[in-house]
């Protein structure tokens, strides 16, 4: 029994802290097949919703930005996707600070600015348009590979029904018969 408890203590000193999960075995089976679309919402940014008043989009010192512990985050959670062998076959950002350095520090692929993945907490009088772009950009892909989207929790929200804390993962299909169009499969966190 005495070995038993050691060699669980070395093992758990060996393998760090486990990511949580809020979702099942399937929606990694079908990351890793393709097809389907990863929302992220971006890594930590103290300070808030939204931005400082008086922010510039093309001006990273004006806006929230991403903490160490974001920066560290963000690392991981790349490292936790080619751990689970997902091949990306594309990454969508928004064209604020902080989710673009998520998905460079994740560094899984080339990183694309859409602008309908743009903060809709800012621009709510342009929720709906924003939804509706990313809903067609969402509900469009079909691969290969998966489609990984780094964006906001107020983007997300009205695509899934689903509030994400930071670097949570939403992962989902599009789903034509349903009103929305798209299927949620699973989500995921980093964080316990």
């Amino acid at each position: 029994m005495r070995n038993f408890w050691i060699a669980l203590c070395l093992l758990l000193l060996g393998a760090g802290p486990l990511p949580a999960r809020d979702g099942s075995d399937a929606a990694w089976d079908k990351l890793r097949a393709g097809a389907v679309v990863a929302l992220i919402r971006h890594a930590d940014a103290p300070g808030g919703v939204g931005d400082p008043e008086g922010f510039k989009l093309g001006d990273c010192a004006t806006q929230r930005n991403l903490s160490d512990k974001g920066r560290a985050e963000a690392r991981a959670l790349g490292e936790r996707l080619r751990a689970e062998r997902v091949t990306v076959g594309k990454v969508l950002i928004s064209q604020w600070c902080r989710c673009r350095d998520t998905a460079i520090l994740m560094d899984i692929g080339n990183v694309e600015e859409a602008p309908t993945f743009n903060n809709a907490f800012v621009l709510r009088d342009n929720r709906e348009s924003l939804t509706e772009g990313a809903r067609a950009i969402v509900a469009g892909w079909n691969g290969p590979g998966a489609l990984v989207v780094v964006t906001h929790g107020a983007n997300i929200l009205p695509l899934t029904g689903i509030q994400p804390a930071e670097l949570k993962m939403i992962v989902v299909e599009p789903a034509p018969a349903l009103e929305k169009k798209l299927r949620v499969i699973g989500r995921f966190s980093l964080r316990s």
